[in-house]
């Protein structure tokens, strides 16, 4: 069942990055996609917080800052990523986040250096490199950077949400706050380029944005609330594949072999590290229990 929720997840992710494409393509603005994106997730949270009598106080205002600082940052630079790129190419970007955590953790932690996740950094770079190489254009260049910049930050987000958790604080909480940054944000890009010239495609279109973003995000916490995290780690990279095949049919962009080959490397790199870190989380567990006994 862990493994249906995850891949439920990975479509709907590749859906909403569809969708982000379809409506700037027919008139939006990329303010209204991002108002899209956080206003469902605000109104369930909050109705659920009503509803079961749960405090929308946080516990750190502080790291809720730097989350949101980093982590709308990043979306707003994906979504860029999206507008312009093709849907393989700005996904295979968004995903590189694990990569950035892997590189930060190797060059900033003290003890022994962990060859296994400099390994993933290598080949998930590589990956960037031939994703980047045969599908890029001339006037793609700063799309690219920004989709590169995005998983940075996206990375440096998700070091602080592991930091907000270690407080006790709920991801629902957490999630609540981060949609309400991006629907801020969104309203003052409203008041500076407006709606655009939305159809009613790109209303459609919007609408396909918040919906899937949001069973997406629920689906993401179910499957790691379940079994496996190496395996829901795994099946969150079949997105990039979802994101492909989505670009062939809808939008005609065909990966070629060396593009393929790069998003394998990417995809490969990230459950190494993915794997890596639950193997050390694991022998960091089983060392305590030890010094417990």
């Amino acid at each position: 069942m862990q493994s249906l929720w995850m891949l439920l997840a990975a479509f709907m992710f590749a859906i909403m990055g569809a969708c982000i494409k379809l409506s700037y393509e027919t008139g939006s603005t990329l303010a209204l996609i991002v108002i899209a994106r956080g206003l469902p997730s605000i109104v369930a949270i909050v109705l659920w917080a009503l509803l079961s009598h749960q405090s929308l106080k946080p516990k750190s205002v502080k790291l809720h800052v730097l989350r949101n600082l980093f982590g709308v940052t990043a979306m707003w630079m994906g979504f860029y990523g999206y507008s312009v790129l093709p849907l393989s190419t700005s996904t295979s970007l968004n995903y590189t986040s694990p990569l950035f955590i892997a590189c930060f953790l190797f060059f900033t932690h003290k003890g022994p250096k962990d060859s296994m996740r400099l390994l993933a950094v290598i080949l998930g770079f590589m990956g960037v490199l031939l994703v980047l190489r045969p599908t890029i254009t001339e006037d793609q260049w700063f799309a690219a950077s920004l989709g590169l910049m995005s998983g940075a930050f996206a990375g440096i987000a998700m070091l602080q949400i592991k930091e907000l958790g270690a407080i006790g604080e709920p991801i629902w909480r957490t999630v609540f706050y981060f949609s309400l940054i991006v629907v801020l944000t969104g309203f003052l890009g409203l008041k500076a380029h407006g709606y655009g010239a939305p159809t009613l495609t790109t209303w459609l279109a919007l609408f396909g944005v918040g919906v899937s973003g949001l069973i997406g995000q629920l689906a993401l916490t179910r499957a790691f609330g379940q079994g496996s995290p190496i395996l829901t780690a795994a099946l969150q990279y079949s997105t990039i594949i979802f994101a492909a095949i989505l670009g062939i049919v809808f939008w005609g962009d065909i990966p070629d072999l060396l593009a393929w080959i790069g998003m394998g490397l990417i995809i490969l790199a990230g459950l190494l590290s993915a794997w890596r870190t639950m193997q050390l989380a694991e022998a960091a567990r089983s060392g305590k229990n030890r010094a417990g006994a």
